[in-house]
């Protein structure tokens, strides 16, 4: 059966690589790691383009394939992994290197991983599971990993999607500027998930399926979970409370869930499945960091859009849930690299960057600030937090809006959303 299985996809292997994609901006980085006996680890949602990726890292060298997401396949029973390797080289012949796609759906993968290892294999792995990036995973592939995580597309790839070819001074020429905002608009509501963005899928439809499909699959089914529509009211709990400050106990008390303990068990895996992620606030106390409520926000906007009760979309949060998945896609890590703060007068402010020990960014964000109390309010929050952190850098980032202001000999850069997706 499993030779059949092999013979299946690699079938489908050969009609992938015959395909024209879109080429992302990791792909550089990865390739060179590509000739080390190092596992190249790549991580991410599902339908984020893991698998492209990977085949695109791959394609001029003779791999091996196979995907353990595969329906025919029966994982609940045990499957031999010595009789899997038999028929991979009856079919592929002699090479080492191997791609196994959403090997989380292996019992005991980092077993097998490991010892391909030691016999010399050069392997490449996917999965949609954020715990193939935790310590559990340094641990078991006793630390050689290099870990590249695909989320969905940058503004950047977004526009290379829709074959649209961006040079710099377009910013300041109006048709082309009036041209790409139009294209903000649409990346800032319908996300960048490969399929929508190449194929043109119904947005809606489309991502409504796909974090349905997510839930059954990769929470309900994978922990066992006996309460779906549980983990399911979370979800929806979670999409239309996006950005905002919440607690497990919170979360609990709304919902009239059994215990903090149950609620937070399934939050977690909610993002250990690449659908949302948690923001702490910045405290240099860590038992601060630890007790303070925390922010949500959503892996792609386009989950908002199509899952969303509310009849009209907050434009400020969903362009402030954006720019948290922009630092992500730029490297930068949560909770590590960037917090949300509040100041001792309890002002938020949405985004406060660090580089090593120093503060080296303080961001708010807001939509429109043609409204002078609005800008007063963003900028009142940047100065109070830069008297307690002194930060390098404090910015507002707009919709449409570039300046500077000056206050008491501090300056704030109002910075347009196409600046900062270029930057």
């Amino acid at each position: 059966m499993i030779k059949n299985t092999v013979l299946k996809q690699k079938y489908e292997k050969e009609e992938i690589l015959k395909g024209i994609y879109i080429e992302r901006e990791k792909i550089t980085t990865a390739k060179k790691w590509l000739e080390s006996d190092i596992i190249k680890v790549i991580i991410g949602p599902r339908r984020a383009g893991k698998s492209i990726f990977a085949f695109m890292l791959l394609k001029e060298l003779p791999f091996m394939y196979f995907n353990f997401d595969d329906e025919s396949l029966n994982l609940s029973e045990v499957l031999n992994t010595d009789e899997l390797i038999k028929n991979l080289h009856e079919v592929y012949g002699n090479t080492k290197f191997v791609l196994f796609d959403e090997i989380q759906n292996l019992p005991r993968w980092e077993l097998f991983a490991n010892r391909l290892k030691r016999e010399g294999y050069n392997i490449t792995i996917t999965g949609s599971n954020s715990k193939l990036l935790s310590k559990e995973l340094s641990t078991a592939l006793t630390g050689r990993h290099i870990p590249i995580e695909i989320l969905p597309f940058n503004f950047k790839e977004f526009l290379k999607a829709k074959n649209y070819t961006f040079e710099e001074e377009y910013l300041s020429i109006p048709q082309k500027r009036g041209i790409l905002l139009h294209l903000a608009e649409e990346y800032l509501l319908n996300g960048g998930f490969p399929e929508i963005a190449v194929k043109g899928f119904e947005p809606k439809e489309y991502l409504k399926t796909l974090f349905d499909s997510i839930i059954f699959k990769d929470v309900v089914k994978r922990y066992r979970v006996k309460h779906a529509s549980e983990i399911d009211n979370i979800a929806t709990y979670l999409i239309n409370n996006f950005s905002n400050l919440l607690s497990f106990r919170s979360i609990q008390n709304f919902l009239s869930l059994k215990s903090v303990t149950t609620t937070e068990k399934y939050v977690k895996y909610l993002e250990e499945s690449y659908i949302f992620f948690e923001l702490s606030q910045y405290s240099s106390k860590a038992s601060q960091r630890i007790k303070s409520p925390r922010k949500i926000y959503v892996v792609d906007n386009g989950y908002i859009t199509a899952k969303s009760v509310r009849t009209s979309l907050d434009r400020g949060k969903m362009l402030e849930n954006l720019i948290f998945t922009e630092l992500i896609k730029n490297g930068k890590k949560p909770n590590t690299e960037f917090f949300y703060y509040k100041t001792r007068n309890g002002r938020e402010v949405d985004f406060v960057i660090k580089d090593g020990l120093q503060i080296n960014t303080l961001i708010q964000v807001s939509y429109d600030t043609t409204n002078i109390e609005t800008e007063k309010r963003e900028v009142k929050s940047l100065i109070e937090a830069q008297e307690e952190l002194n930060a390098k850098e404090l910015k507002v980032i707009t919709w449409d809006e570039e300046k500077e202001v000056n206050i008491n000999g501090t300056s704030i850069k109002f910075e347009s959303i196409l600046k900062f997706l270029f930057g």
